[in-house]
């Protein structure tokens, strides 16, 4: 066991975009950082990172739709730091496809990766916070949770629940000390985009929609983590923080 006196964050889906900016981003403040990936090798990879900059973190390995890893997951948590302060719910898949379109099989695998997860986490996760004195839940639930898109039925479906739950552990939780709330990033430069970006079609729908220009970088996601874990944000829970570039500031038409 390696106790420390530090602010412990776990974020899942650490190991690349928002998650692996927001480990570093954490780190940088002095907190000791569980960096946890399907891969513990690309885990281990970010906690080089951090360690390079004078940082503290542990790398583990975990399928954050299975019962059985979350808890070991939070258990080796609890088991190296003795104590787990923010939780950020970052891990995510995102499938295209409609009803009549996606198996039964990829249905499942969105909404254990996308919902599912943020139940167990939290459900392990909570007990240990409430011991400690209270704690910080965030969850990543793109903008396609609060308006659907075409052709993303369950990923639309999966993070608007998302959305729902994180609300309600915000209420039943915040007696305790337990403060929850929701990143809603849009387009976000991560490899999940594929190149798109470089895509003419793309970059008109980005000029004719979003506000701002450019693409919302990991790191100002990241930025607004930090912020949401922070005493200055002691008053705001159950809230969803939409970072956009003002997307969803107007209709599309």
């Amino acid at each position: 066991m390696s106790a420390t006196d530090k602010r412990v964050v776990l974020i899942t889906g650490a190991s690349s975009g928002i998650g692996r900016a927001s480990a570093l981003a954490f780190a940088a403040l002095g907190d000791a950082v569980v960096v946890v990936s399907r891969n513990l090798e690309r885990s281990r990879a970010v906690v080089n990172d951090i360690a390079q900059g004078g940082g503290e973190a542990l790398a583990l390995a975990a399928d954050v739709g299975n019962s059985a890893d979350v808890e070991r997951m939070i258990a080796q948590t609890m088991a190296h730091y003795g104590r787990l302060d923010v939780l950020f719910n970052n891990a995510g898949i995102s499938p295209s496809g409609r009803v009549t379109d996606i198996s039964e099989a990829e249905w499942d695998e969105c909404l254990n990766v996308d919902l599912k997860s943020v139940f167990l986490a939290c459900k392990h996760a909570i007990p240990h916070m409430i011991v400690g004195g209270g704690g910080v839940i965030l969850t990543t639930a793109g903008t396609f949770g609060l308006r659907p898109a075409k052709n993303k039925a369950a990923y639309s479906a999966a993070k608007a629940a998302a959305i729902n739950l994180t609300k309600a552990i915000a209420l039943d939780y915040a007696r305790e000390g337990i403060r929850a709330n929701v990143i809603a990033p849009g387009v976000v430069q991560t490899p999940l985009l594929g190149g798109l970006e470089h895509d003419e079609s793309f970059q008109r729908f980005l000029d004719q929609y979003q506000p701002l220009p450019g693409l919302t970088q990991p790191q100002d996601v990241a930025a607004l983590a930090v912020y949401l874990a922070s005493d200055a944000a002691q008053m705001m829970t159950g809230q969803v923080y939409v970072i956009d570039g003002g997307q969803q500031t107007g209709l599309f038409v």
